[in-house]
């Protein structure tokens, strides 16, 4: 059976929305028919999977942990998914599921049929729940997996609103001190005009900087985004955007920071991964698709052609000299102990907790440093205002 969305009139006249099963469209449509409904679209919903946009990272989740939620209760997969199809609320999840289910019905694992979804499920989800089926522990994969996607969202979610705050001060302090330019600076020195005084140094270069962006602010602004979009190709060519990575890596804060993200992402992926059953290779080779760095991931293919060399994974990743130590030390404790997976997910939560105490400290230093500039730059304007008024007190006295 297959999934199909249609659109289809009610008794009353209004249009109704859904997604129903069938062998084949017209079968579809027959069935429309016989529950009193009149189809206006029906089409398979399996043939565009592939152009869709990836689901939420909320909704993924969220997903992710009723199916295993329902699995562990003893429903079998179809019977799940078909319940998962009822609670949707959004058309795109009740479509994903739908396609899903039918390709179950069909006779395909739940892996083979997540893999003809790549808009929405990863290859490391899509390695996990294979990892499952293999074991057959697929309700505890997908706990582990929903574990995963929950901490992984709740890290972005952090980030994001560690970097959320110094954005908006410093677009408020750019709109504040572009009004002052382009507004008040020009009807003062228009006063200042008038009286026909020698100006001081600071207000006769506060006020060519106003005329200056009055005149060539748009042509400003248009090579600003010019640069940006420039600069966003070039990063599209690999040589180029590995040489920006690297300097950004060598970075004291920054470079940490990221480096932490990254260790962070490899280390939690190889640890549910491994713990699922999957081979270390194949666990580095997922791990290394989901990094987001160009130096790390060669640091990473390079670990493995050592692996495969016959050498151990700690000594692998630290002839890299790019990943953290802790992470070094951790996996050669658990390769001495047989507890890999154990503590590698204990490298993933240190490194996690670097990662929150370096934006904290991130946080911390950029939040006076921007105050201390706006107000430094209004201070520059209102003294280059003030000093003639002084001056011309000073003559009249």
């Amino acid at each position: 059976m297959a999934a199909f969305r249609y659109q289809a009139y009610l008794p009353d006249g209004s249009v109704k929305e859904g997604v129903i099963e069938a062998d084949s469209a017209r079968a579809a449509r027959a069935r429309l028919r016989e529950e009193g409904l009149l189809p206006l679209l029906v089409e398979e919903i399996a043939s565009k999977s592939r152009r869709r946009k990836r689901l939420p990272a909320v909704l993924l989740a969220m997903l992710t942990r009723q199916l295993a939620t329902l699995l562990s209760a003893g429903l079998p997969l179809e019977r799940a998914l078909a319940a998962l199809i009822e609670q949707a609320e959004e058309p795109a999840s009740r479509e994903l599921l739908s396609s899903l289910r039918s390709r179950v019905l069909e006779g395909q694992s739940l892996s083979s049929a997540l893999a003809e979804a790549p808009h929405a499920f990863s290859a490391l989800y899509v390695a996990m729940v294979a990892a499952g089926e293999v074991s057959g522990r697929l309700d505890e994969v997908l706990e582990r997996l929903s574990q995963h996607l929950e901490t992984r969202q709740d890290l972005q979610q952090k980030v994001m609103f560690a970097l959320a705050y110094p954005a908006v001060v410093t677009l408020v302090a750019i709109g504040v001190v572009a009004a002052l330019m382009a507004y008040v600076v020009p009807q003062v020195a228009e006063v200042f005009t008038q009286t026909r005084q020698t100006l001081p140094l600071l207000t006769r270069l506060l006020m060519a900087a106003s005329g200056f962006l009055r005149e060539w602010g748009v042509v400003c602004l248009v090579a600003i985004a010019g640069v940006a979009i420039g600069f966003a190709r070039l990063m599209k060519i690999p040589a180029w955007r590995e040489r920006v990575e690297i300097r950004l890596l060598k970075l004291p804060l920054i470079g940490r920071l990221l480096t932490a993200v990254n260790t962070a992402r490899l280390a939690g992926t190889l640890s549910i991964l491994v713990g699922s059953g999957v081979p270390l290779l194949t666990a580095l080779e997922t791990a290394k698709s989901l990094m987001n760095l160009a130096p790390l991931k060669q640091a990473v293919a390079d670990a493995m052609a050592r692996l495969r060399e016959g050498s151990t994974l700690s000594r692998s990743l630290a002839e890299t000299r790019l990943f953290p130590p802790v992470l070094v030390q951790l996996v050669q404790s658990g390769e001495a102990s047989g507890s890999l997976a154990a503590m590698l997910d204990r490298a993933a939560r240190e490194q996690t907790q670097q990662v929150e105490r370096r934006l904290a400290a991130l946080t911390t230093l950029f939040e006076p440093l921007l105050i201390l500039g706006m107000g430094a730059v209004v201070l520059i304007i209102v003294l280059a205002i003030m000093l003639p008024i002084i001056d011309m007190n000073q003559m009249v006295r």
